[in-house]
């Protein structure tokens, strides 16, 4: 038994709750995983998991073996990185995860230059606007659009996301073009919403103007969670929405948007790129955060401060 392979095993065991999920993460066969498993709680002879049809629990003993193993595993990972050239030239398999529209407007028409600088490096990019948990899920970073509450992960802010009104023109000849937000309530508008995939928590639509503030949480025709969705929802005429400036820009240039009320705004979204603490040494993560961040601060639609 390779003891160092058995203990990163049942450490992504411990972290994503589940054989399964280990096996996924690790690309290994789920019966490599539970071999890897009993071979080790063989070799301390102890139980270190309580294994049922549905679920997976550490116990005491596997919970103090995990949190010993864990830091062994960090400094061995250190080691290799000091003794070796990565620190030079980053290389090596990357876990990322970003949200659909980031993904697709910003970070993949970039990666070449990605890949110009840091050729060694090979990325596994999971785009979705659903929020994972990165130890459980087994991912080196993700971008992160609004504030980071989770006190354990590391979050370095590479700027924020200005918003802008829009419609379609068809949409505002059949219902005309408001010049006050009041006039979405007044004058029968309707609003495309959008809300949290995870909490299901509808985001308001706010408006700023010289001091002034105002929030309307209108009855709506249609909310949507996830980004591509809500801007063709847009583009289809169903509503007025606000939109992350850098998704609707090209609309608005193409003439399939149109921007109203361009005197109102609302207060930006930051953008953190966020990852584990145990995964600030790494030069890969180093590397791709400091991409990102000059990727944010050269995009002409995003605000770097």
């Amino acid at each position: 038994m390779d003891q160092i392979q058995a203990m990163r095993i049942f450490a992504r065991v411990v972290e994503s709750g589940s054989f399964t999920r280990a096996a996924d993460s690790l690309a290994l066969p789920k019966g490599t995983v539970t071999k890897q498993i009993q071979a080790l709680e063989a070799r301390v002879r102890v139980k270190l998991l309580n294994r049922t049809t549905r679920r997976v629990t550490v116990t005491a003993d596997g919970a103090a073996y995990y949190e010993r193993a864990s830091r062994l595993l960090v400094d061995l990972d250190d080691l290799d990185a000091s003794m070796t050239n990565a620190q030079a030239t980053p290389q090596g398999r990357l876990r990322i995860d970003v949200g659909s529209a980031t993904a697709s407007l910003v970070l993949i028409p970039a990666l070449s230059t990605f890949y110009d600088r840091f050729p060694d490096i090979q990325l596994d990019l999971g785009v979705s606007d659903r929020v994972i948990d990165l130890v459980a899920d087994n991912v080196d970073c993700v971008i992160r659009i609004g504030e980071v509450t989770d006190q354990s992960l590391v979050a370095r802010r590479i700027g924020h996301l200005p918003f802008i009104i829009t419609a379609s023109p068809g949409y505002l000849k059949r219902h005309g073009v408001p010049v006050h937000p009041h006039d979405l309530e007044s004058k029968g508008h309707r609003l495309v919403n959008q809300f949290s995939g995870s909490t299901r928590r509808m985001y308001p639509h706010e408006f700023n103007k010289d001091g002034e503030r105002i929030e309307l949480t209108m009855p709506y025709k249609i909310a949507i969670n996830e980004t591509k969705a809500h801007t063709n929802a847009v583009l289809a005429g169903l509503g007025i929405s606000q939109m992350v400036t850098f998704i609707a820009q090209p609309h608005i240039e193409s003439g399939s948007l149109v921007q109203v009320l361009p005197d109102w705004t609302r207060d930006p979204l930051p953008v953190y790129v966020v990852y584990p603490p145990n995964r600030h040494l790494s030069a890969k993560v180093r590397a791709f955060v400091d991409w990102a961040a000059e990727l944010f601060a050269k995009h002409p639609h995003l605000q770097r401060e």
